[in-house]
């Protein structure tokens, strides 16, 4: 089977490098096949020996038809497979020693395969681009230089020459294409979630935004905790507006500091932050989304374990920056993360995990009962 597409690929079936290239080479042995019958069968009654030429012509014909079943589909497309189809191209073309004079060989004339020994090359630029290109025109030059006895005709020196072009030219493109290939997918990809976070948006504004308002407005005339938990309300509709409103401009490429985004939340007297004296550059997306998980797991602290000291460690490795937020509370009964999510209680889920994993990291939460909590949160740069 196939590798199924990424999220979010709108192509067309038949659009990728991967596909549109195997085809298209497919398409080029069998015309090359074509014109290399012609040309020796028109020349048969002066070769040395007709039954090594047509049973040369009969591996290639054989050859092209396995070549191409098996190039078309991704799981036969092992280095295994190149190799073999180099090592037959280069039998072909030394086969001509057996199959032409060397009178006919010195003076010129084609090898047996002519064009289609071009095919293996092709093959090899585009799985391997300009590098792989460049191998199999060595290994197929050799083999010409071999046929005519170390001794390059201008003919054998000008085809090679063709080749090698060629060769460079389709590693070329095919890197170029692939390039393409992934930033049409990231483009649509990217139209997708705007279309996803336009959807949930008119989601929220009709029942989060709705009810969290009518709570702000009955709340102000309540005394005590009533109003407090109306100026909550109110700040939380306000957050998820400006969320809602913020547009789809991707975030800055530039750098800031790390520990400057998590003091905010660490201003508590109950939490103690302890990070490097110098700053911890990371990508404005990425110490956004770092220091909003960080957040999230001070808040579950003072939710579920209120009184408990916290503290906030940053630590900088060379590849990755590591984050422990650690508590001193009850802990965490076993099952009771897993059971939350099942509640759709989604704190530890979404605002934690969910953020880390997509930045290509990794969330580890021990705890242990009367021994408090501690997540790390390891994030590569």
């Amino acid at each position: 089977m196939p590798p199924s597409p990424p999220v979010g690929d709108r192509r067309p079936a038949g659009f990728t490098v991967e596909v549109t290239g195997w085809r298209a080479l497919a398409a080029f042995r069998f015309l090359t096949l074509v014109y290399a019958v012609a040309l020796n069968l028109d020349d048969l009654g002066r070769v040395n020996s007709p039954a090594w030429c047509v049973a040369t012509l009969a591996v290639m014909a054989a050859w092209s038809v396995v070549s191409s079943y098996c190039y078309a589909r991704p799981r036969l497309r092992t280095p295994v497979l190149f190799v073999v189809d180099l090592a037959v191209t280069l039998a072909t073309v030394l086969a001509t020693r057996l199959v032409e004079t060397p009178e006919r060989i010195a003076g010129g004339e084609f090898t047996v395969p002519t064009v289609w020994a071009s095919t293996a090359v092709m093959a090899w630029a585009l799985r391997w681009e300009i590098v792989g290109g460049l191998l199999a025109t060595l290994g197929l030059g050799v083999a010409n230089v071999v046929v005519v006895s170390g001794q390059p005709t201008r003919g054998t020196v000008h085809n090679m020459i063709l080749v090698l072009l060629a060769a460079i030219v389709i590693g070329y493109v095919a890197e170029v294409l692939r390039q393409v290939d992934r930033l049409l997918v990231d483009a649509w990809q990217e139209q997708g979630a705007v279309a996803e976070r336009d959807r949930l948006a008119r989601q929220i504004h009709d029942g989060v935004l709705q009810v969290l308002a009518l709570v702000k407005r009955r709340g102000t005339a309540l005394d005590g905790e009533g109003r407090e938990l109306a100026e909550l309300a109110g700040e939380q509709e306000a957050a998820l507006r400006a969320l809602m409103t913020r547009g789809s401009a991707a975030p800055s490429d530039g750098e800031v500091d790390l520990v400057a985004l998590v003091t905010p939340a660490t201003v508590s007297p109950s939490i103690e932050l302890v990070a490097p004296a110098e700053p911890v550059m990371l990508r404005a997306a990425v110490a956004t989304e770092v220091a909003a998980a960080v957040a999230a797991a001070l808040h579950n602290v003072s939710e579920h374990a209120p009184g408990a000291h916290a503290w906030v460690v940053i630590e900088e490795e060379p590849d990755a920056v590591l984050v422990t937020v650690r508590d001193d509370g009850p802990g965490i009964p076993d099952g009771r993360l897993a059971e939350a999510a099942g509640e759709g209680r989604l704190g530890v889920v979404q605002s934690v995990r969910g953020r880390i994993r997509e930045l290509g990291g990794t969330v580890v939460i021990t705890s242990a009962p009367d021994e408090g909590t501690e997540v790390e949160l390891n994030v590569p740069r």
